[in-house]
């Protein structure tokens, strides 16, 4: 069964992180995309159109046409919760960019508005299909480590800024960025304990957060996830010790930077670790031995959040990012924001 669908917005995050994808997928059919100004991707809008693609800067018209299926939400992250709650009360199951919107209770509206129509709506964490991401959960799948005792996760960059940027919490560092990493955890060892923020402005002399450390306490485990713009020598992006044992992961997931140098999905190696960056295993095994393993890479996927979404549409099969998944996302994020400086906030109650 094909699903069809469009999108809403044309900018880096449609064409970078989305549209490559589903020119892979024979199961979705871009119909139309919105966009209000069409100002960027010319020669893309042209690809696009000429391969049947209706480009539209009329809202309205997307939301009338009665074969579209499935809406995804490209737009800058405070737009989020007005177009899904609009195209959900026009019949359209919607996937909508990282973060899904701005509180609890907005995500809590939107939820109960799809139950309601009997529709889907979820955020696309396209990071649950990070390389780097699928081989530290296949670590703790397997056991290698025996029982976790501490994750540190980085998405660290080297972004020197000149400028003040001023603005609302949803366009920090900590709602870009930190959905992914706070995510994944979530995604592993669901709701944590107690969480333990710094969030804060570090070379951005306005008020918008550049910087986070951010503590997920769980019984008898801690998961830190941190991320700065001022980091020249890359820390692992994962490091796991366990009772067994150690895991360290160095280097990002490869599709970015695939996608950024025009290597699409599809093309021999995208997305593919080099050797050198697979990560390396010490831990005991059964009979006492130490081993030192290095442990090839899974290939990520972002495109497999499409390939979640259309099972669950047309098979009934549960979502990728359950409810019970994004509301905890969006209450760590929302807690982080509400104390300015470090503070704890317990989730216990």
């Amino acid at each position: 069964m094909t699903v069809t669908m469009a999108l809403v917005g044309f900018g880096k995050s449609a064409n970078r992180y989305h549209l490559p994808y589903l020119q892979q997928r024979q199961n979705l059919r871009v119909k139309m995309i919105y966009d209000h100004g069409f100002r960027h991707y010319s020669e893309k809008q042209a690809e696009y159109r000429q391969a049947g693609v209706q480009l539209t800067t009329d809202f309205s018209e997307l939301l009338a046409d009665p074969d579209i299926q499935l809406v995804t939400i490209t737009t800058p992250a405070a737009t989020h919760f007005e177009l899904a709650k609009q195209l959900l009360l026009n019949g359209k199951n919607v996937l909508v960019e990282k973060p899904f919107c701005e509180t609890a209770e907005e995500a809590e509206t939107l939820l109960n508005l799809a139950k309601e129509k009997g529709l889907v709506a979820m955020p696309f964490q396209n990071r649950r299909f990070d390389s780097d991401y699928l081989s530290l959960a296949q670590v703790l799948q397997v056991g290698y480590l025996g029982r976790p005792l501490e994750i540190e996760s980085h998405l660290d960059h080297y972004r020197r800024q000149s400028t003040q940027q001023d603005g609302v919490a949803i366009n920090g560092q900590f709602y870009g960025l930190g959905i992914h990493t706070i995510d994944q955890m979530v995604a592993l060892f669901g709701q944590p304990d107690q969480v333990y923020y710094d969030i804060r402005p570090q070379q951005n002399q306005g008020n918008l957060d550049d910087y986070y450390e951010v503590d997920l306490f769980y019984d008898g485990f801690k998961a830190k996830v941190k991320s700065s713009n001022l980091i020249a020598t890359p820390y692992p992006k994962f490091i796991l010790h366990g009772t067994m044992g150690s895991f360290i992961k160095y280097g990002i997931d490869q599709q970015e930077n695939d996608l950024k140098a025009q290597i699409m999905p599809g093309m021999t190696n995208f997305g593919q670790d080099a050797p050198s960056a697979y990560g390396h295993l010490h831990y005991q095994n059964s009979n006492g031995d130490w081993i030192d393993k290095d442990l090839p890479t899974p290939t990520g996927d972002y495109g497999r959040v499409y390939d979640a979404m259309v099972a669950t549409l047309t098979a009934g099969q549960p979502k990728l990012v359950s409810d019970t998944e994004i509301l905890t996302d969006l209450r760590i994020l929302e807690a982080g924001i509400q104390t300015t400086g470090p503070h704890v906030v317990d989730f216990t109650d």
